[in-house]
């Protein structure tokens, strides 16, 4: 790993989490809303995007005191890049971490919204699936398999969230820094829903806030089948495990 830290990082409250793979043509725009929306700073995480998105990332982060960026050595996947930036983070003395997508699905306007949830709650999750929230420009394929995940989650975890798979969230530092693990972290959205299993786990006060949701206009989703094999079986894991089956019995 390969980290720019500007000299005089301010000492905010804030700071947005934002994993990048080949997201040279959203980054930017990106950085440019979240610091409008928010008080905050930045951390890009980069897992080696072979479009020059580090590299862009270094350039924003030369001007701007407010942003700084990891490189990590390889693309390892969305949990494992979301863990190290929350450590970063953590290390750093961060009150609230945000975490979202840096490709534009997540409007960085809601940003204010999450911040005040987090007054009373020690997890605020952006919500697609609860009254105000909403999904625009998805097929109905991609729709099914969205909220059908989140069903499947909640039946199998008891959870009482609408929409476990959201990677649009904010986190009181003492709740993230008691529920992150030494455990290899789970990829793609089942992360998601792991970090939110956690959280319930550990008795956190959990707020919901209605966001909407939109498809990304440029770039190549990330989304693939492999990642909800992945999901269905680590979730599935996480229900035995719940239920008091040992993992190692739980193929």
């Amino acid at each position: 790993m390969n980290e720019h830290i500007p000299a005089a990082l301010p000492a905010r409250r804030r700071v947005v989490i934002l994993p990048t793979y080949n997201e040279a043509a959203t980054l930017p725009r990106m950085v440019e809303d979240v610091l409008h929306a928010v008080a905050t700073d930045i951390i890009v995480v980069d897992d080696n995007s072979p479009d020059g998105t580090g590299k862009i990332a270094e350039s924003l982060a030369s001007t701007e005191p407010r942003l700084s960026v990891i490189h990590r050595m390889k693309k390892a996947g969305l949990g494992p890049a979301y863990v190290e930036g929350f450590r970063a983070a953590l290390d750093r003395g961060y009150e609230q971490l945000f975490q979202m997508d840096a490709d534009g699905s997540h409007e960085p306007a809601a940003l204010p919204l999450l911040a005040s949830a987090l007054e009373y709650a020690d997890l605020a999750i952006g919500s697609r699936y609860v009254p105000g929230g909403a999904v625009e420009n998805w097929s109905m394929v991609r729709r099914a398999i969205s909220q059908g995940g989140s069903i499947y989650s909640r039946l199998l975890l008891g959870l009482h969230v609408q929409d476990t798979t959201s990677g649009f969230k904010g986190w009181r530092a003492d709740l993230l820094r008691g529920i992150l693990s030494d455990d290899a972290p789970a990829n793609g959205y089942v992360f998601q829903v792991e970090m939110t299993y956690r959280a319930v786990q550990a008795a956190a006060r959990l707020r919901e806030v209605p966001i909407v949701f939109r498809d990304r206009i440029s770039g190549q989703s990330k989304f693939s089948a492999r990642i909800v094999a992945e999901a269905s079986v680590r979730v599935a894991a996480l229900g035995m495990s719940r239920l008091g089956v040992p993992r190692e019995q739980v193929l």
